[in-house]
């Protein structure tokens, strides 16, 4: 049975062109359109479609009103589509703060480079958010302790009752782990993600004390407009200063430096004095920018051991080599779980090829950090 999409566009030459590349696709359906955001809440709640996507702009109630109000009433999978400008990245990053759980450029040929390669990867994406979980309103649930025979000797259980939030997907019941100290020494903190990241990243960063004592480098895939823009808003709800990563950044505790859009970062130094390069990169060799890989390959060379890398929720395998290289000389990998993702992409590569020591609630990642490295 085919996904059932909703399209949603104040403009009905974009309603038809997302509607005919949707419908090219078997396992989708476009079952309606909407022409204002104010519609699209009102066939949301009659229609209960799969996934929706969804415009910022238009008459009557824009975008992120609609998705505050889809996600109190009839909780969806929102793909916004917006504008590569300022403007647009804040708008973007209020709708995925509202419970939207992706974003694509409206205009196609920013995307990709053939308006054939931007079909595919907007029905890919489509797809992926149609296939995780459901979502529920927000509702309190008693979570139970379980333990495994793969993880007793490397956790403990900390039973509570967790809330679960209506834009968040559904989580099966699970333990609420937390790694217990290993003892190792480390240097940095490196997190790689993709689809889902700005709202796991928030969570993780916005837990994180001021004194936080290491270094941290986040590669989040997301347009170069978007970058400034999203660390901007992650260092005004954190304690931990988090900036756009700059070329020549010198590492300090306390510090998430971000990956800048369209870029590459690399780390260059020693461990005790490092620094962050930002490169142009122009080729087709790697298709992300910024890329998982380069960082954490780059970050592997300093810092040997010493790295703590965490593969949050995302589409593609991104990470698994960079992983595959700082597992080689001994730093520690985790990754979220798939009850948690939005899309189990990146942390299922990487646990599938065996390289991540633990698969980790989003929830309990940042407390399982602290525990880690042993800073309470």
């Amino acid at each position: 049975m085919a996904y059932k999409v909703l399209v949603v566009d104040d403009s009905s030459f974009f309603r038809r062109r997302v509607t005919d590349i949707l419908n090219a696709d078997p396992n989708l359906d476009v079952i309606d359109v909407a022409v204002d955001g104010k519609d699209a809440v009102e066939k949301a709640i009659k229609l209960k479609p799969d996934v929706i996507t969804m415009d910022i702009e238009m008459p009557l109630l824009n975008g992120i009103e609609a998705v505050k109000q889809i996600m109190a009433k009839s909780p969806t999978a929102i793909l916004m589509f917006s504008s590569l400008t300022h403007k647009g990245a804040r708008a973007t990053l209020d709708a995925l703060e509202a419970g939207a759980l992706d974003f694509l450029p409206k205009k196609f040929n920013e995307i990709a480079k053939t308006t054939e390669d931007a079909g595919s990867l907007l029905r890919q994406r489509v797809v992926q958010l149609a296939k995780g979980r459901r979502f529920t309103t927000r509702r309190l649930v008693k979570t139970k302790p379980v333990v495994t025979t793969r993880t007793i000797n490397r956790t403990r259980v900390l039973p509570k009752m967790a809330v679960v939030d209506r834009v968040k997907p559904v989580a099966s019941t699970t333990d609420a782990r937390v790694k217990r100290s290993s003892g190792k020494e480390y240097k940095l903190l490196a997190i790689g993600t993709s689809t889902g990241g700005p709202i796991a990243l928030q969570k993780i960063l916005s837990k994180l004390p001021k004194d936080f004592p290491l270094p941290i480098i986040m590669v989040q895939h997301m347009p170069a407009a978007f970058t400034q823009t999203f660390a901007t808003r992650l260092d005004s709800l954190c304690k931990i200063s988090v900036k756009e990563a700059s070329d020549g950044d010198v590492l300090k505790p306390g510090c998430a430096y971000l990956a800048p859009g369209g870029k590459q970062m690399i780390l260059d130094g020693t461990p005790s004095s490092s620094r962050l390069r930002i490169l142009e990169d122009t080729s087709d060799r790697i298709a992300f920018k910024p890329s998982v890989d380069v960082s954490f390959g780059s970050a592997a060379k300093i810092y040997k051991g010493s790295v703590l890398a965490v593969i949050l929720t995302g589409m593609g395998s991104d990470g698994r080599e960079g992983s595959r290289m700082l597992k080689a000389k001994g730093s520690t990998i985790w990754a979220q779980d798939e009850e948690s993702c939005v899309v189990y992409g990146m942390p299922q590569a990487v646990t599938k090829a065996g390289l991540s020591e633990l698969s980790l609630s989003l929830e309990t990642v940042a407390d399982s950090v602290l525990t880690e490295i042993d800073h309470g």
